[in-house]
């Protein structure tokens, strides 16, 4: 591995440390300064990420229960992310591990997965 992509790793690795530390520390429920929803203030919709802060914000405190009522989709989302994340990091050592979780029909599951979320919220109020 090249001194650059660790110190890229090592960058990326701070930036999420400090970003977990201010959702941690500060709920976005009470806080003015997290950015609100642009989709949401022009359309009175939902987007699929509404609700992620204050979902981040519950399961840093171990609280799923309370970010699943924020956004349910990051929640089911997070295992997902680790195994994209995982396979990222490792495609040299695994490569067909790489691509069978980047095969189209996984990508266009997710595509629809969001899609549906983002659907349902709106209609269903969930």
């Amino acid at each position: 591995m090249s001194t650059r992509h660790i110190i890229m790793i090592a960058l990326v690795a701070v930036a999420v440390l400090c970003a977990a530390g201010i959702y941690y520390f500060y709920d976005p429920s009470l806080n003015g300064f997290f950015p609100r929803c642009p989709f949401l203030s022009i359309t009175g919709w939902r987007c699929p990420g509404c609700g992620s802060q204050r979902a981040i914000h519950a399961i840093l405190h171990g609280d799923l229960a309370t970010a699943w009522h924020f956004n349910a989709m990051m929640v089911v989302s997070l295992p997902v992310l680790a195994v994209y994340t995982f396979a990222e990091f490792t495609r040299s050592r695994f490569p067909r591990y790489y691509c069978a979780v980047n095969k189209p029909a996984f990508i266009w599951g997710i595509f629809v997965a969001v899609i549906a979320w983002w659907l349902s919220r709106n209609i269903f109020g969930w």
